[in-house]
């Protein structure tokens, strides 16, 4: 599986989640992207499980978030 990166902290919303839909709209079938986030991000949890993607998060030591996103199909 490979992983694209992307940052979106210090990013006012909407557009975190605008950045999150668009690099998944570009992520190959094997891919997962990797989203440095400095907020929990819920109303997307929602979103990507409509539209079956799986994800994770991890609670960084400065505060911020790894989110791991990544499609099962």
């Amino acid at each position: 599986m490979s992983d694209t990166h992307i940052d979106v902290c210090a990013l006012d919303p909407p557009e975190p989640m605008e950045r999150v839909l668009d690099a998944l709209s570009t992520l190959n079938q094997n891919g997962r992207l990797a989203v440095l986030i400095d907020r929990e991000p819920h109303p997307l949890y929602r979103i990507l499980d409509r539209n079956g993607y799986r994800h994770s998060i991890e609670l960084r030591d400065d505060h911020r978030y790894n989110l791991y996103i990544w499609s099962d199909a």
